[in-house]
C-alpha cells in the first residue's frame, strides 16, 4: 500500500498505472468459489465488482447489482466497518479492504469494474483511478463534486473505453421517454421555460462548523473518509448522512437531487452545457437581529436561473429555474384546485409554446396539462423502454460492462451524466458567488440577492466576469491526493 500511496502522493496516478502495468486488464478468469459454485456462467458471461462504499446507498447499489443474476460481488471496501456490515454478512464471499487504493493494487486483476458510493468529494479520484486500471465504473449522483472534475470523468470515459453510468436511476424510467415522444409529437409546442423544484435539504444547512471536537469511533478511518478534503477534526452528526450540507464534502440539495429532477429536461431538449447562470439564496438568522454568515455550509434555500443555449430541439435558448430548501413554482393555471402540483414536494414543469407538462421526481408519472388532454391520448412509441423499472438502471449497466463499449445503450454514461453535473455545479457556483459578495461587501452581513449574472466559457471553464468564483472550478486536493491524468 505504501507504494501506490506514494504514486498518488508524488506523481499522480499516470506513473501508478506505468508501473502497474495493467491498464488494459478489462476483463480476468477470477477463482471459481468467486463465481459461486454449481451453475454459474461462464467468467466471459459474468461481470466482477468491487464496491467502494458498501453501507448507505452503496449497500443498494451492490444489492442491485447482484439481483441483475449476471454480477459477483466480490471486493467491498468502505472506511467505516459499521456502514459496511450489512454488506459483508449478505457477501461473506467478497473480500473487504478499508482503503480503495489498497483494493485497486492487490487486486486489480481480478475485478472488471467499480461501483463508487461514496460522499461527493471522493467520487472523481476513485473514479478515474478505476478508469486508468480499464474498469468499467457506476459513480453515484452527483457525478463528482467539482465542475473540472466532471468534465475529466466525461474525457476519460472515452479515452479508457470504459462502460460508464451514473447513479441516477431515473434515466432508466418509462417517464421522460414518454415525455420525449410527446414533445418530439408537437404536443406542447417549442419549450422555453423550465421549473424543477425539491423540498430539500432534509439535513442541516446554513450553520456553523461545530466547535466541539469528539473522538473518532474506532470503526472509522476518519483521514481516510476525509480524502481529498482538507483535514478538520472529527465531529459528531456529520457521518453518515449530514455531509451533504458542507461545501468540502457534498454539493447541497442540488447535488443530492438535481441529477434526478434535471435528467429529463436533458433528456427531452438535449441541452448541455449551460453560458449563463445567476442565483439567490435564503437568509439564516443567528437571533431576532442579526443574519449569520456560515460560507463553509450550504444556504438552506435557494432560487437559480440557467441559460442554455439553442439545440436540436429548441428554436431558441432555454431557461431553466432550479428551486430548493422547499421554494416552489407558481401553480400552473391549467392545473386542478386539488390536483398535486408534481408529487408534492419534488417536481419538474415544461412549459412550450403551446402547452405545458409536468413530471415528479425520477421523471415519473409524466402528465400533460390540463390533465383533460390525457385522456385518450395516443403517440407512437419511438423510443424502448429498458427492462425492469426497479433495477433495470442497473442491470443496463451489468449487461453493458459484459457486452463491451458501445455494444449496448447506457441511460446515463459519462456523455450525458458529465455535462448534467457540470450543469448543477455551475448552479453552485452561483450560489457559493453570493457569499463571496456578502464577504466582499465591506464585511456587512448581507444578502444581495441576484447581484451578478455569471457568464461562462466552456471551453475554457471559466466564469468570465468574476474571477474570485473560479476558485471553485477546480479545488485543491489536500496534500497526498491527486487527480492524476
Amino acid at each position: 500500500m505504501d507504494n501506490i500511496k506514494k504514486d498518488i502522493d508524488a506523481q499522480g496516478r499516470r506513473n501508478f498505472l506505468k508501473t502497474s502495468a495493467i491498464a488494459s486488464a478489462a476483463f480476468m478468469i477470477v477463482p471459481r468459489h468467486v463465481l459461486g459454485g454449481k451453475g454459474f456462467l461462464a467468467p466471459s458471461d459474468r461481470l466482477i465488482i468491487a464496491g467502494v462504499g458498501a453501507g448507505g446507498k452503496g449497500k443498494s447499489d451492490i444489492a442491485n447489482f447482484a439481483k441483475s443474476g449476471k454480477a459477483d460481488i466480490a471486493y467491498l471496501c468502505d472506511v467505516d466497518t459499521r456502514r459496511a456490515a450489512d454488506s459483508v454478512k449478505a457477501f461473506p464471499k467478497a473480500k473487504f479492504y478499508k482503503d480503495w487504493r489498497e483494493l485497486f493494487e492487490k487486486e486489480h486483476k481480478n475485478f472488471d469494474a467499480v461501483s463508487v458510493s461514496t460522499p461527493d468529494h471522493n467520487h472523481a479520484i476513485i473514479a478515474l483511478g478505476a478508469m486508468q486500471l480499464g474498469k468499467h465504473v457506476y459513480v453515484q449522483k452527483p457525478l463528482t463534486h467539482d465542475i473540472y472534475e466532471a468534465r475529466t470523468l466525461t474525457d476519460a470515459a472515452k479515452k479508457y473505453k470504459v462502460v460508464t453510468q451514473m447513479g441516477n436511476q431515473g434515466a432508466s424510467n418509462d417517464g421522460p421517454r414518454q415525455m420525449k415522444e410527446w414533445y418530439d409529437a408537437g404536443l406542447i409546442g417549442d419549450v422555453h421555460t423550465i421549473y424543477a423544484w425539491t423540498d430539500r435539504p432534509v439535513w442541516p444547512q446554513g450553520i456553523p462548523w461545530s466547535a466541539n471536537k469528539a473522538d473518532i469511533p474506532k470503526e472509522l478511518d476518519w483521514d481516510l473518509w476525509l480524502g481529498t478534503a482538507p483535514y478538520k477534526d472529527y465531529v459528531e452528526k456529520l457521518v453518515p448522512f449530514n455531509w451533504r450540507g458542507w461545501w468540502d464534502y457534498g454539493t447541497g440539495a442540488l447535488g443530492d437531487m438535481g441529477c434526478h429532477l434535471l435528467e429529463t429536461p436533458f433528456s427531452v431538449l438535449n441541452l448541455k452545457y449551460a453560458t449563463e447562470v445567476e442565483a439567490s439564496v435564503g437568509s439564516v438568522y443567528v437571533d431576532e437581529f442579526k443574519r449569520g454568515y456560515f460560507p463553509d455550509s450550504c444556504p438552506p434555500s435557494s432560487h437559480v436561473t440557467l441559460k442554455f443555449p439553442k439545440t436540436n430541439k429548441t428554436k431558441g435558448d432555454v431557461t431553466v429555474h432550479w428551486m430548493d430548501g422547499g421554494i416552489q413554482p407558481e401553480r400552473p393555471q391549467e392545473l386542478g384546485a386539488n390536483e398535486i402540483f408534481g408529487d408534492g414536494g419534488n417536481g419538474t414543469l415544461f412549459i412550450g409554446t403551446k402547452g405545458k407538462m409536468t413530471s415528479e421526481t425520477y421523471g415519473r408519472n409524466p402528465k400533460l396539462l390540463p390533465l383533460s388532454r390525457m385522456e385518450n391520448l395516443k403517440v407512437k412509441q419511438k423510443f424502448a423502454r429498458v427492462k425492469d423499472q426497479e433495477n433495470g438502471h442497473y442491470a443496463q449497466w451489468v449487461e453493458g460492462a459484459i457486452a463491451g463499449v458501445g455494444k449496448t445503450e447506457m441511460s446515463s454514461p459519462f456523455e450525458i451524466a458529465g455535462p448534467l453535473t457540470e450543469a448543477l455545479l455551475m448552479a453552485n457556483l452561483a450560489i457559493r458567488g453570493a457569499d463571496i459578495q456578502r464577504k466582499n461587501d465591506q464585511g456587512k452581513i448581507t444578502y444581495p440577492g441576484r447581484y451578478k449574472k455569471y457568464l461562462w466559457d466552456n471551453d475554457s471553464m471559466k466564469v468570465t466576469n468574476f474571477d474570485d468564483v473560479n476558485q471553485y472550478v477546480k479545488r485543491d486536493y489536500r496534500k497526498g491526493w491527486s487527480l492524476g491524468i
